[in-house]
């Protein structure tokens, strides 16, 4: 009997805070790919316009082309037609839920999904569907930055507005680069309030 089952493809997350290298090891992937003469597509949230729309650029301005789209409703489509079978996705986190239906379908139909997200809000709140992802991942790896403070390994995002931290309440997605953000360690991290972890 021929076994007519279309072989499984693979979901790999990379997380980690804000100036960790999320961005460049999705790009190192996606060179690779392209150099093992994969057809490679990427693709990134309109929202994350601090670059340009037309790539995704690193903090070490590592560069790949991207199609920047408000929803991953269309990647479908445009991978079928472009005959891809690596798809890099950047920022996942401001994607909503429905996104993971589409990956999920992706990696079923055999392709190497690459996503690159935040885990950890500058709340220190796991960020959107990043959780989820890292439980369906195939692979995953937690980059950490260098801590604006004390230089140890951090792996929170420290919002900073008129130069002093954010606080708890204010609004979750505010895009931004170097100059409203830092990296910092758990010791360096400031919050004003704790999050109630029984109802999140």
């Amino acid at each position: 009997m021929i076994d007519t089952k279309i072989k499984q493809g693979r979901l790999e997350v990379i997380c980690g805070s804000m100036f960790s290298g999320k961005s460049e090891e999705l790009i190192k992937r996606l060179r690779r790919a392209e150099r093992a003469k994969e057809k490679v597509m990427a693709f990134k949230s309109v929202l994350d316009n601090r670059y340009g729309l037309e790539n995704i650029i690193s903090h070490s301005d590592t560069t790949h082309q991207v199609h920047a789209i408000d929803s991953l409703d269309v990647v479908p489509g445009l991978v079928e037609q472009a005959g891809a079978a690596v798809v890099g996705i950047d920022e996942i986190q401001f994607f909503s839920s429905d996104a993971l239906a589409i990956i999920q379908s992706l990696v079923e139909q055999g392709k190497r999904v690459i996503v690159a997200g935040l885990d950890l809000d500058f709340r220190g709140v796991p960020f959107g569907i990043i959780p989820t992802l890292l439980a369906l991942s195939d692979d995953m790896v937690k980059l950490h930055a260098v801590c604006d403070i004390c230089g140890a390994d951090a792996h929170f995002t420290q919002r900073i507005i008129n130069g002093k931290p954010a606080y708890y309440d204010d609004p979750i997605i505010m895009v931004g680069a170097t100059q409203m953000y830092q990296a910092r360690c758990r010791d360096c991290y400031v919050i004003d309030k704790q999050p109630n972890w029984s109802q999140l």
